[in-house]
């Protein structure tokens, strides 16, 4: 298969990602765009768990307060080098993530930060709810398990499809981001100012 240097460049303008990796990409799609576009996802993905055990000591607090000055929010978004957090990419994934907790309002960066009393309620709350359909208890148990996931994606800053494409969550985001710039980034925690609340 014969990859040409255009077919390489498109693949790299629309993914950022370096040419020698578009090309092995293209070669091994056998020159599928949509295809190579897929293994450089999953390359990405695999290198994101590589670094997952890394330590992230550098990095910047964004802010963002919406036109209309009711809206404000700052976030702590991590790197591994200052090398990275001064650079313009991550500085507008940081960027992009304030905006999307001030449009999105998530309550938690993870499943993992909401506290198990919350947590007890709201499968308390939808293991009442679907008892009063009286469906059978082996369905009423996988509802119940779909009524709590979708509720904890929608409060959950990393599974919330990205406000400015809602194709992809934040954690699609992130991955896409640690996969390009070479090093374990971790949004660390968030604040979210609206007047009256």
């Amino acid at each position: 298969m014969n990859i040409t240097a255009k077919q390489i460049a498109e693949l790299r303008a629309k993914t950022g990602i370096g040419m020698m990796e578009c090309k092995k990409a293209l070669v091994e799609a056998g020159g599928d765009e949509g295809k190579a576009i897929d293994i450089l996802k999953k390359k990405g993905a695999l290198r994101a768990m590589k670094r997952a055990d890394r330590e992230t000591n550098a990095g910047i607090v964004e802010s963002y307060v919406h036109t209309n000055g009711q809206v404000g929010v700052l976030v702590e978004v991590l790197a591994e080098t200052d090398f990275v957090a001064k650079n313009d990419e991550f500085k507008a994934f940081a960027h992009d993530v304030a905006l999307h907790i001030a449009a999105m309002n998530p309550r938690y960066v993870t499943v993992d930060q909401i506290p198990a009393e919350e947590k007890e309620k709201v499968r308390a709350d939808f293991v009442e709810q679907v008892a009063a359909s009286g469906k059978p208890k082996e369905i009423a148990d996988k509802i119940v398990e779909g009524k709590v996931s979708k509720h904890f994606d929608e409060i959950c800053l990393l599974s919330q499809p990205f406000v400015k494409d809602p194709s992809i969550t934040i954690n699609d985001l992130l991955t896409e981001k640690i996969s390009k710039i070479g090093e374990k980034i971790t949004i660390s925690r968030f604040c979210r100012f609206e007047v009256g609340e």
